[in-house]
């Protein structure tokens, strides 16, 4: 795992200033400690920041070939890197290290742009070719690892691992985009599809750019996409078979490593079955960590101690205050843009608790997505089932009005919180989801809002980001349209973001086994009743692992990192949420109303609401404002 950073001018060859792009460079340092390096040309240089995983002499990087024809800058793991090596070998190439970066760099000299559907991997890299003077920028299939790219005033584009490697350039404009802050606030993040700061782009997962001098900036090209609406044929028994071998493959593919690795072992189903099968695979005993905390409704080390005694793990937990949110700054440091899923905080404690003995972490992130894990997805697929018995012509105007009169109860049991199912069932379903996806509703961010960011917003409309994937979504029904969204949108955007930026933070390779594309291509064909059963999600990945795990870590609630930040806000951050409204970069915006922000603190705090959420989406901007604007 590493860094990555590069500018490419795309107009004609001027030279490269070596000291900026070493300054690009350092700002990803955290992400390599072992090493870095430099590479420029006229018209290009390569910067790169390494963290020591395969061949730990050999596998220094920006990368050349021997006829130096080609140059690598790579972050991530090819995971088949050695059938890849050994087919290239058959076809000449002669290979002068042991590591997965050269078997890019001929792969690409091999095949071209064609590469990229034989690598398996998490990866962003960029390859320079001296010969046809282009520069080729790729992500992997999922968006396991970012690249961030700009284009500046002197006709360069920059491109970085992180935001901060384009902050660290001074012709980097540092402009707001204030649609990114309305995406912002209904979804607790900032999507792939765009970024805070003007002209700042994501490379899109799935995607690759191809830039070339002389020629005019082209838009990505999307080289790889889940597909929903194939299903597949074979009985209950022999998919889960299948399912099986695929998860032993994706585990054992990801256990090839030259430093000590381990795993991330929460108690719930995906860790406990990613350590299962690298129990199986491995002859010693597997490294496990976990966090816990302070708080017993809030930990979960008992059942993460249950299956570490299961099969013999060499277990490390360690519990941590509920109130631990000293890392509030830290956090903000490293998602540079902002960033509102507070289980960031426990994610870079159970990292930095990895961090302390292994180098590589395996961890169960992606199940959910790919298996129909989440409760949401338990719901909209009983709401989808409602919507085709009652037309939209009933459910329009009669649910729509029962939900308008009927009581907000956010603080009951979900069973008896009708009003957000009466609204949702309303509206068709990509609307009703892309509400309950959110954090704050479209009225419930307005109301905040000063008049003239509303003026300046006019009709933009966050959710239609979402509504427009799940219509478009290759799929067969509306559980398929909600896992796409939440793949092109939710996975990349939040899950892999929080993984990346706190085990890089630490300097923590995190691999996810469970997001490995054959698997998820296999997840997208499985019929609805093997995904979400009798009101249980990935039905079929637990039935499939009932060989492994016992029945009470399978069927259980789900729980994950939960922190307690109602709490917070009315004690020890109650200050930190009053002053939003009057002392900080949110205030210095403008695009606030400050007596709406006190109301919702003077609430939150008095009890009278549980105002939480948005709150903390609160604080987090305003930290991300003080950093990216100076505000």
């Amino acid at each position: 795992m590493c860094g990555i950073a590069g500018i490419f001018h795309l107009e004609t060859a001027k030279p490269v200033d070596p000291d900026r792009l070493r300054k690009m460079t350092d700002a990803l340092g955290h992400r390599g400690p072992d090493g870095s390096g430099i590479w420029t040309a006229p018209g290009v240089g390569l910067g790169h920041r390494r963290l020591s995983i395969i061949d730990l002499e050999g596998g220094a990087q920006p990368m050349l070939t021997p006829d130096e024809a080609q140059i690598l800058s790579f972050n991530g793991e090819i995971y088949n890197f050695l059938e890849v090596r050994a087919e290239l070998e058959r076809l000449g190439h002669q290979f002068q290290t042991s590591s997965d970066s050269e078997v890019i760099l001929f792969a690409w000299r091999q095949w071209g742009v064609d590469c990229l559907k034989r690598l398996n991997g998490m990866f962003a890299f960029a390859i320079y070719d001296q010969r046809s003077r282009q520069l080729f920028l790729a992500r992997d299939r999922l968006g396991v690892k970012p690249l961030f790219y700009a284009r500046v005033s002197d006709g360069s584009i920059l491109f970085g691992s992180e935001l901060k490697a384009l902050l660290a350039n001074p012709l980097l404009r540092r402009d707001p985009n204030i649609t990114a802050v309305d995406d912002y606030l209904a979804f607790g993040y900032v999507p792939d599809q765009t970024s805070l700061l003007k002209g700042v782009k994501k490379l899109a997962a799935g995607h690759y750019l191809l830039l070339e001098q002389g020629k005019p900036e082209p838009e990505s090209v999307q080289y790889w996409d889940m597909d929903f609406s194939q299903r597949s044929k074979g009985s209950a028994r022999d998919l889960e078979e299948e399912l099986v071998e695929l998860l032993k493959q994706a585990v054992n593919s990801r256990m090839i490593s030259d430093v000590p690795l381990g795993a991330f072992l929460s108690g719930g189903v995906d860790s406990s079955a990613v350590v299962a099968l690298m129990a199986e695979n491995s002859r010693r005993a597997v490294k496990t960590c976990s966090i816990g905390f302070d708080q017993q409704s809030l930990d979960e080390t008992g059942y993460a101690r249950a299956i570490a005694e299961r099969f013999q793990t060499d277990h490390r937990e360690r519990i941590v205050a509920a109130d631990d949110f000293g890392l509030i700054d830290t956090l903000a440091d490293h998602f540079d843009e902002p960033f509102a899923d507070a289980s960031a905080l426990p994610t870079y404690r159970v990292s930095e608790l990895a961090r302390e003995t292994v180098t590589v972490a395996l961890s169960g992130d992606g199940a959910d997505e790919a298996m129909a894990g989440y409760r949401r997805h338990v719901f909209h697929h009983a709401e989808e089932r409602v919507r085709g018995l009652l037309p939209q012509s009933f459910r329009g105007p009669v649910l729509g009005w029962l939900g308008s009169v009927y009581p907000k109860a956010d603080w009951a049991p979900r069973p008896f919180r009708a009003k957000s199912t009466l609204l949702s069932l309303a509206r068709s379903g990509p609307e009703g989801y892309a509400e309950a996806v959110g954090v704050t509703t479209p009225s419930g961010r307005r109301s905040v809002y000063s008049d003239a960011l509303q003026r300046d917003l006019g009709e933009y409309h966050a959710e239609q980001r979402m509504i427009d994937l799940m219509e478009n979504a290759p799929a067969q029904n509306g559980l398929d349209q909600a896992q796409y969204a939440d793949m092109k949108m939710w996975l990349p955007g939040d899950i892999l973001t929080k993984v990346d930026r706190t085990s890089m933070a630490v300097g923590l390779e995190a691999r996810e086994p469970l997001l490995d594309y054959r698997l998820m291509e296999f997840a997208a064909k499985l019929p609805a009743n093997l995904r979400v059963h009798k009101g249980q999600g990935k039905y079929l990945l637990k039935k499939s692992m009932e060989k492994y795990l016992p029945n009470d870590i399978l069927y259980r609630p789900k729980m994950g990192f939960v922190t307690p930040i109602a709490q917070w806000f009315r004690g020890p951050l109650a200050d930190q949420a009053r002053d939003i409204s009057s002392g900080g970069a949110l205030a210095r915006t403008g695009w606030f109303d400050g007596k709406a922000l006190r109301k919702v603190a003077d609430d939150h705090i008095a009890g009278r609401s549980d105002n939480s959420r948005l709150l903390w989406q609160l604080l987090m901007l305003d930290k991300s404002l003080q950093r990216l604007f100076g505000l």
